[in-house]
């Protein structure tokens, strides 16, 4: 039995062309594995700790190996919980919308609380960076109002899909699995919305 972790980061709501696209996965999913978990993590109603002077503190305690404040353990143990629980995941679905061509800040700040020495990454320097999250096959829905695909012109503007393959490839995700939902600000939404759920089924019918 798997777990699939569903990280939701769209604030819309039913309005969402990700989170649609995502349900559609999730039931597909579902169909072919009904004895895994499904768990979905809204980081709009999740609590996530600040990345402060404390917690700045606390990192570098930790990478120093130096002794370090309860204040500082307090905080760094915040950032081992959130982690723990990605790394308890077998398989990740990441749903997001595009926000000024990059992503929305609570999925920043949550890979932002991820992205950590010894937890997801290590360095030497004879391997250099490594990454520790491994074996896990990932999924990511995009959805934009506008068209970046390769061959539309405005692919320089993608930071979305970019940010997210370059990001998670470093803490070791070596199968992503890409769904576009674009353009979602156009008069054929509802046919761009159909064909992205067609390619997420294919696609969660295998994952």
């Amino acid at each position: 039995m798997s777990k699939l972790l569903h990280i939701q980061s769209s604030p819309k709501g039913d309005r969402s062309a990700s989170i649609e696209v995502a349900t559609h996965f999730i039931e597909t999913y579902q169909a072919a594995n009904s004895s895994d978990t499904i768990e979905t993590f809204d980081l709009w109603e999740a609590s996530l700790p600040e990345f402060d002077r404390e917690m700045i503190d606390a990192r570098y305690a930790v990478l120093q190996g130096q002794s370090s404040t309860s204040e500082q353990s307090a905080a760094w143990d915040a950032v081992v919980k959130i982690t723990n629980h990605f790394k308890s995941a077998d398989k990740i679905l990441l749903s997001l919308p595009m926000w000024n061509f990059s992503i929305p800040y609570k999925l920043k700040h949550y890979i932002d609380l991820l992205a950590q020495p010894e937890l997801t990454f290590s360095f030497t320097p004879e391997e250099g960076y490594k990454g520790l999250v491994i074996g896990k096959p990932l999924a990511a829905i995009y959805a934009r109002g506008g068209a970046y695909s390769l061959g539309s012109g405005a692919e320089s503007y993608d930071q979305q899909s970019v940010y997210i393959k370059q990001i998670f490839a470093f803490v070791g995700f070596t199968d992503i699995r890409e769904i576009f939902v674009e353009p979602t600000l156009s008069s054929t939404k509802d046919e761009t919305v159909k064909a992205a759920k067609l390619v997420a089924a294919k696609i969660a019918s295998k994952f």
